[in-house]
């Protein structure tokens, strides 16, 4: 029985010598960084002024992470002779980030481009409580999500001739 047992116990060993002499590949996180992948999910990220408070992205949250509260206002026409027009103010845009499983579809969902995918992931607290981002730090982490990369020659736009 023992004599079975020695060659797997002396190739292991081979195995764990030649492991040893080898450089260490590992990043020493946080005193060496490395850059994110382009398309990488770090955090949800907000451009404000494109928000219509349309509710569509809280509505389909699974997770109802995504707390939204707006106003209506009067504004006057685009063009002379025409009505005035209301518009949808946003007043609050809260993600829990505690609560959010960062499956995307909010991001999918949105039809006016307000919610983007940033790269950040440096956002943890001490305090789960701490984990309610506002739309003034969710605004901050627009201004890290990267210019999307150009179509390849050929590809559709999606906008019909």
């Amino acid at each position: 029985m023992a004599r079975k047992k020695l060659p797997g116990l002396i190739g292991g060993l081979g195995i764990t010598f030649k492991t040893m002499l080898k450089p260490a590949v590992t990043v020493q996180y946080p005193h060496e960084k490395e850059e994110p992948p382009t398309r990488a999910r770090g955090v949800i990220a907000l451009k404000e002024e494109n928000c219509t408070v349309c509710m569509l992205c809280a509505r389909s949250c699974p997770d109802w992470c995504i707390y939204i509260e707006g106003h209506k206002e009067k504004r006057p026409p685009r063009r002379e002779g025409g009505r005035d027009r209301t518009v949808s103010v946003l007043d609050r845009f809260d993600i829990d980030y505690a609560l959010c499983m960062y499956c995307g579809i909010c991001v999918e969902v949105c039809p006016f481009d307000a919610l983007h995918w940033s790269p950040e992931f440096e956002y943890s607290e001490h305090s789960i409580a701490r984990l309610l981002h506002d739309k003034v730090k969710l605004g901050e982490w627009e201004l890290t999500v990267p210019e999307p990369e150009p179509l390849e020659i050929g590809a559709e736009t999606g906008k019909k001739k």
